[in-house]
């Protein structure tokens, strides 16, 4: 089942924009992660669609690299 899943990170540079986003991509290895993208006016909003992404780990990296990160949705997606 794919999950997408929206994460509020402080970003105050594109250095940090970079950084959250490999932090993203390569958060659970070769599976999981099917696409990473930047959301929101400002960019400060970090949305990752895949399948078995663990959102709470995926945040505690994010908040020990990037400083501030916070859920704000997880959605279960069916594949049709």
């Amino acid at each position: 089942m794919k999950q997408k899943i929206v994460i509020k990170v402080s970003m105050h540079c594109d250095k940090c924009r970079t950084k959250a986003l490999k932090i993203a991509a390569v958060s659970q290895g070769d599976h999981g992660v099917i696409s990473v993208a930047l959301e929101g006016d400002e960019k400060d909003k970090v949305v990752v669609i895949g399948e078995r992404v663990d959102a709470a780990c995926l945040t505690s990296r994010l908040k020990k690299k990037v400083n501030y990160a916070s859920i704000l949705s997880v959605e279960e997606k069916t594949l049709i």
